[in-house]
């Protein structure tokens, strides 16, 4: 008789569980219907816009080098003239120099120093100038020139379509 009550209980206990593993079945073995309403715009003329904007930023460095193939020698002053006896006032020259920089070659000529125009003052005890400028061959100016250019493109399309 025990056995007689648990196994109802059980039973009572199971009934929905069972019950519900009949109705999932059911679902998935019987198709659905379904229903579905077209959608139908309502509106009878219109417009879209669209906008896009870029921006580019470029970073330029320009670099320049100049050099010089010679040398320039000058003199200037007064009551002062050459001491040479031929009355000579440029240097001589050394043999050319050949020099590579960043794969480019360059060959140029530089004053003998040894051989610079001496001068004397022509009336002694009178006032006198002298100035002398020599520039050798060589790198003579490096330029670089850093600029930023920035560029902004804006866009914008417009639609406009009625029925």
């Amino acid at each position: 008789m025990h056995l007689d009550l648990v196994q109802a209980a059980l039973d009572q206990l199971l009934l929905p569980y069972k019950l519900t593993r009949l109705w999932l079945l059911l679902i998935l073995l019987l198709p659905l219907r379904t229903l579905a309403t077209p959608v139908v715009p309502q509106f009878r003329s219109g417009s879209s816009t669209q906008s896009s904007t870029s921006q580019s930023v470029i970073n330029e460095t320009i670099t320049s080098h100049q050099y010089n193939s010679g040398f320039s020698y000058s003199a200037s002053g007064h009551n002062i003239e050459s001491a040479d006896l031929n009355g000579y006032i440029n240097p001589s020259t050394v043999a050319g120099t050949t020099q590579t920089i960043n794969g480019v070659q360059f060959n140029w000529t530089s004053p003998s120093l040894e051989a610079v125009p001496r001068w004397k003052i022509t009336n002694a005890g009178q006032s006198f100038s002298l100035v002398e400028s020599l520039q050798g061959a060589g790198l003579s100016n490096v330029t670089t020139i850093n600029r930023t250019i920035t560029t902004t493109t804006t866009t914008e399309t417009t639609s406009i379509f009625g029925q």
